[in-house]
């Protein structure tokens, strides 16, 4: 008797599992819009952040030698192969030489003015679309939230036409979908939090070369001849 109690097969026992794509489809029509929007921030996201981490790479490749190719050009006076060689470069840097030395001549006060007017311009074209990652950090999340309410509504709802008895399958399937927009707003939001940053960290350095090679540049036409 006991042998046979212990080679009696014990009942199935049925595992959920969660399919993100069902979640979405069960979560109506509110919480597909809801996704949708989160989705498209995503795309966003991506775009934004590589393609501006491309430009301010590329904006920061200057040749070594430039400079001293530069300071060699001023001493020998010959401006128009320093401006050639900052067409070549073609880089926020070289623009910002290439202003200064179209102003040679001119009090240095002048030329410092107007190298920090361009240098505004090429710093403003480097934090092009970047102030938007952090728009979408701080609207992702509260987007999810949105999601959640709803879908919390939705399932209140259900259970309301359901004559007032608490079925906790319906429940369950609600909160599940609810949390869907909640965990989908706060990954986007948390991406672009850190592409954010990292994208001002980048400019930063930008910026900061801009600077060193502008003061170089004042510096040597401050030199006594």
């Amino acid at each position: 008797m006991i042998l046979s109690l212990l080679q009696e097969p014990s009942p199935l026992q049925t595992e959920k599992t969660l399919s993100i794509i069902e979640l979405i489809n069960n979560g109506g029509i509110g919480g597909k819009v809801i996704i949708g929007l989160l989705f498209v921030l995503l795309l966003m996201v991506v775009y934004i952040y590589f393609e501006r981490l491309f430009a301010i790479r590329a904006a920061v490749k200057v040749t070594p030698n430039f400079m001293p190719q530069i300071r060699s050009f001023i001493l020998s006076g010959k401006l128009d192969g320093a401006q050639q060689l900052c067409h070549s470069e073609n880089v926020p840097v070289a623009r910002l030489v290439s202003k200064g030395l179209s102003r040679i001549g001119r009090p240095l006060e002048d030329i410092n003015t107007t190298i920090e007017n361009a240098g505004r311009l090429e710093v403003y074209q480097l934090e092009k679309n970047i102030s938007i990652l952090a728009t979408i950090a701080g609207a992702a999340p509260m987007l999810g939230f949105l999601g959640t309410v709803i879908g919390m509504i939705l399932s209140i709802f259900e259970i309301s036409n359901a004559g007032g008895n608490i079925d906790m399958q319906l429940l369950a399937d609600g909160l599940y979908t609810a949390m869907t927009t909640t965990v989908g707003g706060l990954i986007v939001g948390i991406l672009g939090y850190i592409t954010f940053n990292h994208l001002v960290v980048k400019t930063n350095k930008a910026v900061y070369q801009m600077e060193v090679t502008s003061l170089e540049f004042l510096d040597l036409l401050n030199e006594p001849a």
